[in-house]
């Protein structure tokens, strides 16, 4: 006989009440050949009475497959999202599937829902953009417990977990060099910050890009957070400091726009008296005054990929534990010439 409550169940109350963990109500639920079967029987018992079969749950266990994916995001309103959203979209659709959209703020709470979400079995699998797995109340939730994942947009230090992205390596050196071949010498890297795994990987390509060159070239790095307003105030730390690059190679766009409106308020020109490369090549980065020279992320071409192989995982093929890096292309505009002579 079941027990109502006076909200829906939640998979939390099965696990209390059949006094087990939540990854056991749901490996229960998902894989039963994987658990014994008094723990079997528990979590039938408690389904029962808590009436969590009522739930969109049952419908699934009878189809075995939503035939819906979720993607998890840290913010919808990053720039590229879209981009990607559509290369996921596009592939899943092609192949029968949908696509959920969860948005985490950066939370561990809304990390934690739409875990609880996915116990429910209303998705088939994941695709993260978040540069980590999901967080369940302890340091890392075990993928045992996880239905297939595939990252992109930022790698997880899972080398389970198969990534698709941007080589962010090779972009980053090829913009370096093409700093270096227009005559400039004292060039500055502007971060997206310490804890953005991708900021490293550039700042690594920038690097490359120094030391191929046939001169001695200063590996300069100044601190930001993939915003803006760093990008602002990054130029007025180096202005303070009265030390000055004459070109300055951006963590992304966004960035690279702080950087330029900086350089105008005080009475500079872009290119004219600094050059500025940004990374991503978001859609505002063709109509900013100047055209802003940046490196193009192939964002749907990335979508089309991650899903593919998460569908090609949930088709029970191999799993693909590879990071697939994509060739980022040097976007030319106005943002960027040769070194300019100093005012005098």
């Amino acid at each position: 006989m079941s027990e109502p409550l006076d909200r829906p169940a939640t998979i939390e109350d099965v696990a209390r009440l059949a006094g087990v963990s939540i990854a056991t109500v749901s490996r229960a639920l998902r894989s039963p050949e994987k658990v014994a079967e008094s723990t079997r029987k528990k979590v039938t018992a408690a389904i029962a009475r808590t009436g969590y079969t009522a739930n969109a749950m049952a419908q699934n266990l009878r189809m075995q497959r939503s035939k819906m994916v979720l993607v998890l995001a840290s913010s919808i309103a990053d720039p590229n999202f879209a981009g990607i959203l559509t290369g996921l979209e596009k592939a899943a659709n092609d192949r029968g599937y949908g696509v959920l959209i969860g948005n985490t703020e950066g939370t561990t709470g809304l990390e934690q829902n739409y875990l609880r979400f996915l116990s429910t079995g209303m998705a088939d699998g994941l695709v993260l953009l978040t540069g980590h797995i999901p967080v369940a109340g302890e340091p890392q939730t075990p993928l045992t417990t996880l239905p297939p994942i595939v990252a992109t947009e930022r790698p997880v230090s899972n080398t389970e977990v198969s990534y698709v992205g941007v080589d962010d390596v090779a972009a980053s050196k090829m913009a370096t060099e093409y700093l270096i071949s227009l005559g400039h010498r004292r060039i500055t890297y502007i971060s997206g910050g310490r804890a953005d795994i991708r900021s490293d990987l550039r700042h690594s390509g920038y690097r490359q890009g120094l030391k191929e060159s046939p001169e001695s070239l200063r590996d300069w790095r100044v601190e930001g957070d993939g915003t803006s307003e760093s990008g602002r105030a990054a130029v007025e730390r180096l202005f303070i400091k009265d030390d000055l690059p004459s070109a300055f190679f951006c963590f992304n766009d966004n960035t690279a726009v702080g950087v330029i409106s900086a350089l105008q308020l005080r009475g500079y020109r872009v290119p004219g008296d600094f050059s500025v490369l940004g990374f991503d090549d978001i859609p505002f980065a063709s109509n900013f005054s100047p055209a802003l020279t940046t490196i193009r992320q192939p964002r749907q071409h990335i979508g089309e990929k991650a899903m593919n192989i998460l569908l090609d995982r949930l088709a029970n093929k191999p799993p693909d534990t590879q990071n697939h890096l994509l060739h980022g292309d040097l976007i030319v505009r106005e943002s960027c010439s040769g070194v300019a002579r100093k005012r005098s």
